[in-house]
Protein backbone atom coordinates (compact mmCIF):
# COMPACT_ATOMS: atom_id res chain seq x y z
CA UNK A 1 0.00 0.00 0.00
CA UNK A 2 1.08 3.55 -0.66
CA UNK A 3 0.62 4.34 3.02
CA UNK A 4 3.48 1.96 3.80
CA UNK A 5 5.78 4.34 1.95
CA UNK A 6 4.70 7.24 4.13
CA UNK A 7 5.63 8.44 7.60
CA UNK A 8 3.56 10.55 9.92
CA UNK A 9 4.25 13.18 12.52
CA UNK A 10 2.18 14.66 15.33
CA UNK A 11 1.91 18.39 14.78
CA UNK A 12 1.59 20.54 17.89
CA UNK A 13 0.28 24.08 17.62
CA UNK A 14 -2.08 25.53 15.09
CA UNK A 15 0.60 27.90 13.77
CA UNK A 16 2.60 25.08 12.14
CA UNK A 17 2.55 25.35 8.36
CA UNK A 18 3.36 22.58 5.92
CA UNK A 19 4.89 24.02 2.77
CA UNK A 20 4.39 22.49 -0.66
CA UNK A 21 7.37 20.51 -1.97
CA UNK A 22 8.38 18.81 -5.20
CA UNK A 23 7.58 15.22 -4.32
CA UNK A 24 6.06 12.44 -6.40
CA UNK A 25 2.57 13.67 -5.54
CA UNK A 26 1.98 17.40 -5.03
CA UNK A 27 0.51 18.29 -1.66
CA UNK A 28 -1.58 21.31 -0.91
CA UNK A 29 -0.48 23.88 1.64
CA UNK A 30 -1.87 22.78 4.99
CA UNK A 31 -2.44 24.71 8.18
CA UNK A 32 -3.33 21.96 10.63
CA UNK A 33 -5.19 22.35 13.88
CA UNK A 34 -3.42 21.42 17.10
CA UNK A 35 -3.08 17.69 17.42
CA UNK A 36 -3.64 16.95 13.74
CA UNK A 37 -1.85 14.03 12.17
CA UNK A 38 -0.31 14.78 8.79
CA UNK A 39 0.92 12.03 6.50
CA UNK A 40 4.04 12.91 4.55
CA UNK A 41 5.80 11.09 1.77
CA UNK A 42 9.19 9.72 2.93
CA UNK A 43 11.15 12.02 0.61
CA UNK A 44 9.30 14.97 2.11
CA UNK A 45 10.19 13.81 5.62
CA UNK A 46 13.87 13.66 4.67
CA UNK A 47 13.67 17.17 3.22
CA UNK A 48 12.14 18.46 6.44
CA UNK A 49 14.88 16.78 8.47
CA UNK A 50 17.45 18.50 6.26
CA UNK A 51 15.82 21.83 7.01
CA UNK A 52 16.01 21.25 10.77
CA UNK A 53 19.82 20.98 10.90
CA UNK A 54 22.30 23.84 11.19
CA UNK A 55 22.74 25.98 8.09
CA UNK A 56 26.40 26.72 8.85
CA UNK A 57 28.87 25.28 11.33
CA UNK A 58 32.27 26.96 11.59
CA UNK A 59 35.23 25.11 13.06
CA UNK A 60 37.65 27.44 14.84
CA UNK A 61 37.57 30.85 16.50
CA UNK A 62 40.69 32.45 15.10
CA UNK A 63 40.57 35.37 12.66
CA UNK A 64 39.32 33.17 9.81
CA UNK A 65 36.60 31.45 11.81
CA UNK A 66 35.28 34.56 13.55
CA UNK A 67 35.30 36.62 10.34
CA UNK A 68 33.30 33.85 8.68
CA UNK A 69 30.94 33.96 11.67
CA UNK A 70 30.47 37.72 11.30
CA UNK A 71 29.65 37.44 7.59
CA UNK A 72 27.34 34.43 7.87
CA UNK A 73 25.69 36.00 10.90
CA UNK A 74 24.96 39.21 9.00
CA UNK A 75 23.51 37.03 6.23
CA UNK A 76 21.05 35.71 8.86
CA UNK A 77 22.43 32.17 8.70
CA UNK A 78 22.71 31.93 12.50
CA UNK A 79 26.09 30.11 12.44
CA UNK A 80 27.20 27.69 15.13
CA UNK A 81 30.90 28.07 15.94
CA UNK A 82 32.80 25.16 17.49
CA UNK A 83 35.68 26.60 19.49
CA UNK A 84 38.09 23.65 19.63
CA UNK A 85 40.89 23.41 22.18
CA UNK A 86 42.19 27.00 21.86
CA UNK A 87 39.34 29.52 21.71
CA UNK A 88 40.57 32.63 19.92
CA UNK A 89 43.45 30.87 18.19
CA UNK A 90 47.13 31.79 18.29
CA UNK A 91 46.55 35.53 18.64
CA UNK A 92 45.31 35.04 22.20
CA UNK A 93 48.94 34.29 23.12
CA UNK A 94 50.25 37.51 21.51
CA UNK A 95 50.70 40.46 23.82
CA UNK A 96 50.37 43.15 21.15
CA UNK A 97 49.21 43.21 17.54
CA UNK A 98 50.50 46.23 15.61
CA UNK A 99 49.94 45.23 11.98
CA UNK A 100 46.18 44.63 11.85
CA UNK A 101 44.43 47.52 10.05
CA UNK A 102 42.36 49.88 12.17
CA UNK A 103 44.43 49.93 15.35
CA UNK A 104 46.96 52.78 15.08
CA UNK A 105 48.22 52.19 18.62
CA UNK A 106 48.14 48.42 18.35
CA UNK A 107 45.89 46.08 20.32
CA UNK A 108 46.35 43.21 22.74
CA UNK A 109 45.88 39.91 20.91
CA UNK A 110 43.42 38.51 23.44
CA UNK A 111 41.37 41.72 23.40
CA UNK A 112 41.28 41.71 19.61
CA UNK A 113 39.93 38.16 19.44
CA UNK A 114 37.42 38.90 22.19
CA UNK A 115 36.17 41.86 20.13
CA UNK A 116 35.76 39.65 17.06
CA UNK A 117 33.89 37.07 19.12
CA UNK A 118 31.49 39.70 20.49
CA UNK A 119 31.00 41.18 17.03
CA UNK A 120 30.03 37.78 15.60
CA UNK A 121 27.68 37.13 18.54
CA UNK A 122 25.98 40.48 17.89
CA UNK A 123 24.91 39.12 14.49
CA UNK A 124 23.63 35.82 15.83
CA UNK A 125 26.69 33.56 16.03
CA UNK A 126 26.47 30.89 18.72
CA UNK A 127 29.36 29.08 20.35
CA UNK A 128 29.95 25.57 21.60
CA UNK A 129 33.07 24.18 23.22
CA UNK A 130 33.76 21.11 21.10
CA UNK A 131 36.64 19.56 19.19
CA UNK A 132 35.80 17.67 15.99
CA UNK A 133 37.20 14.15 15.70
CA UNK A 134 35.98 13.53 12.16
CA UNK A 135 33.50 14.68 9.52
CA UNK A 136 31.10 12.20 7.95
CA UNK A 137 29.24 13.07 4.75
CA UNK A 138 26.14 11.41 3.35
CA UNK A 139 23.37 12.74 1.06
CA UNK A 140 24.59 16.32 1.42
CA UNK A 141 24.60 16.19 5.21
CA UNK A 142 27.84 16.91 7.08
CA UNK A 143 27.94 15.13 10.43
CA UNK A 144 30.58 16.40 12.83
CA UNK A 145 31.57 13.81 15.41
CA UNK A 146 32.88 15.33 18.65
CA UNK A 147 33.47 12.47 21.04
CA UNK A 148 30.06 11.20 22.13
CA UNK A 149 28.33 14.28 20.74
CA UNK A 150 27.65 15.11 17.10
CA UNK A 151 26.34 18.03 15.05
CA UNK A 152 24.82 18.14 11.57
CA UNK A 153 25.04 20.95 9.05
CA UNK A 154 24.39 21.82 5.45
CA UNK A 155 27.62 23.84 5.22
CA UNK A 156 30.86 23.48 7.14
CA UNK A 157 33.70 26.01 7.14
CA UNK A 158 36.97 24.55 8.39
CA UNK A 159 39.08 27.28 10.01
CA UNK A 160 41.07 25.26 12.53
CA UNK A 161 44.37 27.04 11.93
CA UNK A 162 47.86 25.70 12.53
CA UNK A 163 50.11 25.49 15.54
CA UNK A 164 53.80 26.39 15.47
CA UNK A 165 56.27 23.56 15.58
CA UNK A 166 58.41 24.15 18.65
CA UNK A 167 61.79 22.82 19.73
CA UNK A 168 60.62 21.23 22.96
CA UNK A 169 63.51 22.61 25.03
CA UNK A 170 63.41 24.04 28.58
CA UNK A 171 62.25 27.63 28.86
CA UNK A 172 60.60 27.70 25.45
CA UNK A 173 56.97 27.41 26.53
CA UNK A 174 57.47 29.55 29.63
CA UNK A 175 58.66 32.51 27.54
CA UNK A 176 56.48 31.92 24.50
CA UNK A 177 54.18 34.79 23.53
CA UNK A 178 55.25 38.08 25.04
CA UNK A 179 58.43 37.16 26.91
CA UNK A 180 60.85 36.77 24.02
CA UNK A 181 60.07 33.45 22.33
CA UNK A 182 58.01 33.80 19.16
CA UNK A 183 57.35 32.14 15.82
CA UNK A 184 56.56 35.17 13.68
CA UNK A 185 59.10 37.84 12.72
CA UNK A 186 56.48 39.76 10.72
CA UNK A 187 54.29 39.97 13.83
CA UNK A 188 56.91 40.67 16.47
CA UNK A 189 60.11 41.81 14.80
CA UNK A 190 59.53 45.52 15.41
CA UNK A 191 59.56 44.91 19.18
CA UNK A 192 63.26 44.02 19.01
CA UNK A 193 64.62 47.18 17.48
CA UNK A 194 68.37 47.56 18.08
CA UNK A 195 68.53 44.25 19.97
CA UNK A 196 70.33 40.96 19.35
CA UNK A 197 68.10 38.02 18.43
CA UNK A 198 68.44 34.43 17.30
CA UNK A 199 66.53 32.53 14.63
CA UNK A 200 66.38 28.72 14.73
CA UNK A 201 65.92 26.85 11.45
CA UNK A 202 67.50 26.11 8.12
CA UNK A 203 64.81 26.42 5.46
CA UNK A 204 63.43 29.28 3.40
CA UNK A 205 61.17 30.38 6.24
CA UNK A 206 64.11 30.69 8.65
CA UNK A 207 66.10 32.69 6.11
CA UNK A 208 63.13 34.95 5.42
CA UNK A 209 62.64 35.53 9.15
CA UNK A 210 66.33 36.33 9.64
CA UNK A 211 66.44 38.73 6.69
CA UNK A 212 63.28 40.48 7.83
CA UNK A 213 64.69 40.94 11.32
CA UNK A 214 67.79 42.71 9.97
CA UNK A 215 65.54 45.73 9.36
CA UNK A 216 65.15 46.20 13.11
CA UNK A 217 67.72 44.20 15.03
CA UNK A 218 71.36 45.02 15.56
CA UNK A 219 72.42 41.39 15.09
CA UNK A 220 70.71 38.16 14.02
CA UNK A 221 72.27 34.77 14.78
CA UNK A 222 70.87 32.05 12.54
CA UNK A 223 71.16 28.71 14.35
CA UNK A 224 71.15 25.54 12.26
CA UNK A 225 71.88 21.97 13.28
CA UNK A 226 73.81 21.15 10.08
CA UNK A 227 76.74 22.70 8.23
CA UNK A 228 74.65 23.97 5.31
CA UNK A 229 71.17 25.40 4.91
CA UNK A 230 68.39 23.40 3.26
CA UNK A 231 66.85 26.63 1.97
CA UNK A 232 66.78 27.47 -1.73
CA UNK A 233 70.11 28.65 -3.11
CA UNK A 234 69.07 32.26 -3.51
CA UNK A 235 67.63 32.50 0.03
CA UNK A 236 70.64 30.76 1.54
CA UNK A 237 73.02 33.12 -0.24
CA UNK A 238 71.12 36.20 0.90
CA UNK A 239 71.16 35.04 4.51
CA UNK A 240 74.76 33.88 4.71
CA UNK A 241 76.16 37.01 3.05
CA UNK A 242 74.14 39.58 4.99
CA UNK A 243 76.33 41.75 7.21
CA UNK A 244 73.89 41.59 10.13
CA UNK A 245 73.44 37.81 10.09
CA UNK A 246 75.90 35.52 11.84
CA UNK A 247 75.71 31.80 11.15
CA UNK A 248 75.88 29.24 13.97
CA UNK A 249 76.55 25.99 12.09
CA UNK A 250 76.22 22.49 13.59
CA UNK A 251 74.49 24.03 16.57
CA UNK A 252 71.76 22.39 18.64
CA UNK A 253 69.50 24.51 20.90
CA UNK A 254 69.44 23.17 24.46
CA UNK A 255 67.45 25.72 26.48
CA UNK A 256 66.09 29.25 26.43
CA UNK A 257 67.59 31.21 29.30
CA UNK A 258 65.60 33.78 31.29
CA UNK A 259 66.68 36.96 33.04
CA UNK A 260 65.58 37.96 36.54
CA UNK A 261 62.24 39.23 35.18
CA UNK A 262 61.44 36.05 33.28
CA UNK A 263 62.27 37.41 29.81
CA UNK A 264 64.70 35.89 27.31
CA UNK A 265 68.34 36.69 28.00
CA UNK A 266 69.94 34.07 25.75
CA UNK A 267 69.89 30.57 24.28
CA UNK A 268 72.09 27.75 25.51
CA UNK A 269 73.36 25.67 22.58
CA UNK A 270 75.59 22.66 21.99
CA UNK A 271 78.09 22.08 19.20
CA UNK A 272 76.90 19.02 17.27
CA UNK A 273 80.50 18.03 16.49
CA UNK A 274 82.48 18.74 19.66
CA UNK A 275 79.66 18.62 22.19
CA UNK A 276 80.80 21.88 23.76
CA UNK A 277 78.06 24.12 25.16
CA UNK A 278 77.80 27.90 25.22
CA UNK A 279 75.21 30.61 25.61
CA UNK A 280 74.29 32.99 22.80
CA UNK A 281 73.09 36.29 24.31
CA UNK A 282 69.83 37.55 22.81
CA UNK A 283 66.59 39.34 23.70
CA UNK A 284 64.41 37.42 21.27
CA UNK A 285 64.31 33.82 20.05
CA UNK A 286 62.46 33.25 16.78
CA UNK A 287 61.61 29.58 16.14
CA UNK A 288 61.26 28.97 12.39
CA UNK A 289 61.05 25.20 11.98
CA UNK A 290 57.57 25.13 10.49
CA UNK A 291 53.93 24.85 11.51
CA UNK A 292 51.57 21.91 11.99
CA UNK A 293 48.10 22.49 10.49
CA UNK A 294 45.22 21.27 12.62
CA UNK A 295 43.72 19.07 9.94
CA UNK A 296 44.11 15.47 11.11
CA UNK A 297 40.34 15.14 11.43
CA UNK A 298 39.83 15.57 7.64
CA UNK A 299 42.31 12.85 6.66
CA UNK A 300 40.78 10.76 3.88
CA UNK A 301 38.04 13.34 3.30
CA UNK A 302 39.86 16.39 1.96
CA UNK A 303 43.00 16.59 -0.12
CA UNK A 304 46.04 17.68 1.91
CA UNK A 305 49.61 18.37 0.88
CA UNK A 306 52.67 16.65 2.30
CA UNK A 307 52.71 18.96 5.34
CA UNK A 308 49.03 18.46 6.12
CA UNK A 309 47.64 21.73 4.74
CA UNK A 310 44.25 21.50 3.01
CA UNK A 311 44.60 21.87 -0.75
CA UNK A 312 41.89 24.17 -2.16
CA UNK A 313 40.13 23.62 -5.44
CA UNK A 314 41.93 25.06 -8.48
CA UNK A 315 40.94 28.69 -8.99
CA UNK A 316 39.75 29.22 -5.41
CA UNK A 317 41.35 29.84 -2.05
CA UNK A 318 38.53 28.38 0.03
CA UNK A 319 36.62 25.74 -1.97
CA UNK A 320 37.63 22.18 -1.12
CA UNK A 321 36.08 20.28 -4.01
CA UNK A 322 33.34 18.85 -1.77
CA UNK A 323 29.93 20.46 -2.01
CA UNK A 324 29.16 22.72 0.92
CA UNK A 325 32.54 22.27 2.59
CA UNK A 326 34.96 25.21 2.67
CA UNK A 327 38.29 25.89 4.36
CA UNK A 328 39.99 29.13 5.36
CA UNK A 329 42.94 30.55 7.26
CA UNK A 330 46.16 28.94 8.40
CA UNK A 331 44.94 25.37 7.88
CA UNK A 332 45.09 26.22 4.15
CA UNK A 333 47.60 29.05 3.92
CA UNK A 334 51.20 28.00 4.55
CA UNK A 335 52.68 31.06 2.82
CA UNK A 336 51.47 34.20 4.61
CA UNK A 337 49.97 33.00 7.91
CA UNK A 338 48.86 36.50 8.96
CA UNK A 339 45.78 37.58 10.89
CA UNK A 340 44.64 39.83 8.05
CA UNK A 341 45.00 37.16 5.35
CA UNK A 342 43.15 34.66 7.56
CA UNK A 343 40.34 37.18 8.05
CA UNK A 344 40.16 37.72 4.28
CA UNK A 345 39.86 33.99 3.66
CA UNK A 346 37.17 33.75 6.32
CA UNK A 347 35.22 36.42 4.45
CA UNK A 348 35.62 34.51 1.18
CA UNK A 349 34.48 31.23 2.72
CA UNK A 350 31.41 32.87 4.24
CA UNK A 351 30.36 34.48 0.95
CA UNK A 352 30.87 31.20 -0.91
CA UNK A 353 28.85 29.37 1.76
CA UNK A 354 26.01 31.88 1.47
CA UNK A 355 25.95 31.53 -2.33
CA UNK A 356 26.02 27.75 -2.12
CA UNK A 357 23.09 27.66 0.29
CA UNK A 358 21.11 30.06 -1.91
CA UNK A 359 21.65 27.77 -4.91
CA UNK A 360 20.27 24.82 -2.99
Amino acid sequence: MEDLECVFRWVIGSSVRLRERNVSEKRKVLEPDAGAIIFLHRSQFVADAFESMEDVIILGTGCAGLTAAIYTGRAQLNPLVLEGTQPGGQLTTTSEVENFPGFPEGIDGFAMMDNLRKQAARFGARYAHAKVDRIEMADGVKRLVCGEQSYEAKVVIVATGARPRLLGIPGEEEMFGGKGVTTCATCDGAFYRDMDVVVVGGGDSACEEALFLTRFCSKVTLIHRRDSLRASQIMAERATTHEKIEMAWNTLPQAVMADEKGFVRGMRVKDAVSGAEREIPCKGAFIAIGHIPNTDFVEGLLERDGDGYIVPETGSQVKTGLEGLFAAGDCVDHVYRQAITAAGMGCQAAIEAERWLAEQ
